[in-house]
């Protein structure tokens, strides 16, 4: 069993918190024995460890913990722990970001994106979302399931969902450093990011209790670990706001402020690479990540529409020194304006 045949057999169950996730995650490592520093916030739908001879107890586990958990708040004491140094340089990131706002705007009041999941050793699979301007997040396996979800006002926006489009926009409109640390911490924050060190000791500590918690629940071992710092730190902030702020851009991407704010919070991550090439005749950037920022079991190169901003394809490759890489995997995009009305009925 690997992941993708951990996530098929978990399809059936409601979508967990990011924060679940983390816990998740962190319950199927430990009980494989898999070394980790910190916790790392996995990658979406393909970042989930191989299973080995414990897969399906550990998996059992971490099925357990993402139903048992829910997401944390995040406190809002004053700033007096410095983050990471990260200015946003004059990158192409940066200076597309202000094509992208200074762009005529584009008729219709929701944004429509269209993937198509490539995932290793299984069939692909087409999926549909529509975010609204005013908020709302609509999404369904066919155009025709998802008209009907809109019609039934199915509206699957989270607050975790409000809260990486709000660090979206800041970035887009505002500071984009404020906008940075809303959106590492859309899901919780277990380092204390922007606290006091005392502050952040306290949150870390908060964290791996309710972990701990978790396992006893379970009959689970657990050793509480070290608060990450230095470049284990820095990875770990860079880890989620990679996650959370490309989840706003696979969910709204039609929309110029929430495109223009991951460009901008994107380009604050000073190990991103970006590169130029073409992709069927259109100028496009590439966007690479190592295993460093990705968790350790994999690489991720995001490509974009290099004259819009528009995501065009996601890529990801195994990490070669990882013990337990991840399966390559792809998620093609298209995206565009809609009215929500022409949704509902169909005309897409």
């Amino acid at each position: 069993m690997d992941e993708m045949d951990l996530m098929k057999k978990l399809s059936d169950v409601p979508s967990p918190s990011p924060e679940a996730y983390d816990r998740a995650r962190a319950v199927l490592q430990t009980a494989m024995a898999e070394p980790e520093t910190a916790v790392v916030r996995p990658k979406r739908w393909f970042s989930w460890p191989r299973a080995g001879f414990a897969a399906v107890g550990a998996a059992a586990v971490a099925a357990a913990v993402v139903m048992s958990t829910t997401s944390g708040s995040v406190p809002v004491s004053p700033t007096t722990q410095a983050a990471a140094p990260t200015p946003v340089v004059e990158s192409p990131l940066v200076k597309l970001a202000s094509d992208v706002k200074a762009g005529a705007a584009l008729p219709g009041d929701s944004s429509l994106v269209i993937g198509t999941k490539m995932p290793a050793d299984l069939p692909s699979y087409t999926f549909y979302t529509v975010y609204t301007d005013k908020g709302q997040i609509f999404t369904s396996d066919s155009a025709a399931n998802l008209a009907d979800s809109v019609r039934r006002n199915e509206d699957q926006a989270q607050p975790f969902h409000a809260r990486v489009m709000a660090a979206a926009r800041e970035a887009a409109n505002g500071d984009v450093e404020k906008a940075r640390i809303a959106m590492i911490t859309a899901a919780g924050n277990p380092t204390g990011l922007g606290l006091s060190p005392a502050e952040a000791e306290k949150a870390w500590a908060d964290s791996e209790a309710r972990t701990a918690e978790e396992f006893r629940k379970l009959g689970k071992p657990f050793t509480p670990r070290p608060r990450p710092t230095g470049k284990d730190l820095e990875n770990f902030h860079n880890n989620h706001l990679w996650s959370n702020a490309t989840d706003a851009l696979f969910q709204g991407a039609a929309n110029a402020d929430i495109r223009a704010g991951v460009l901008k919070l994107i380009a604050t991550i000073k190990d991103v690479a970006v590169g130029e090439t073409e992709v069927g005749g259109q100028r496009a950037l590439t966007i690479s990540t190592g295993p460093e920022i990705q968790g350790g079991d994999a690489s991720v190169v995001l490509t974009i529409n290099a004259d819009n901003g528009l995501p065009i394809i996601e890529e990801i490759f195994p990490a070669k020194n990882s013990p337990h890489p991840s399966k390559y995997g792809a998620v093609k995009y298209q995206a565009s304006r809609v009215n929500l009305a022409d949704v509902a009925a169909g005309r897409i």
